[in-house]
């Protein structure tokens, strides 16, 4: 079986509580604490939202704390 992340889509772009973002499959079910932000969409064009919107690599958590000292 073909891994369903490699394909070209569609895609939904889905972001979680601490800001991260995942390229996710859009036939299989959003997990527990992640929206979808984006999509459904083809690879290329959901891999250029995550780029364009994904300012910060760091988790919201560890930004704040960082950003606080």
């Amino acid at each position: 079986m073909a891994n369903p992340f490699d394909g070209d889509g569609p895609f939904l772009v889905l972001v979680n509580a601490e800001g991260q973002y995942s390229l996710w499959p859009e036939f299989a079910d959003v997990p527990e604490g992640w929206t979808a932000v984006y999509g459904p969409s083809g690879r290329e064009e959901s891999l250029r939202y995550v780029e364009e919107n994904w300012r910060d690599m760091r988790p919201r958590s560890l930004a704040e704390l960082m950003d606080k000292t």
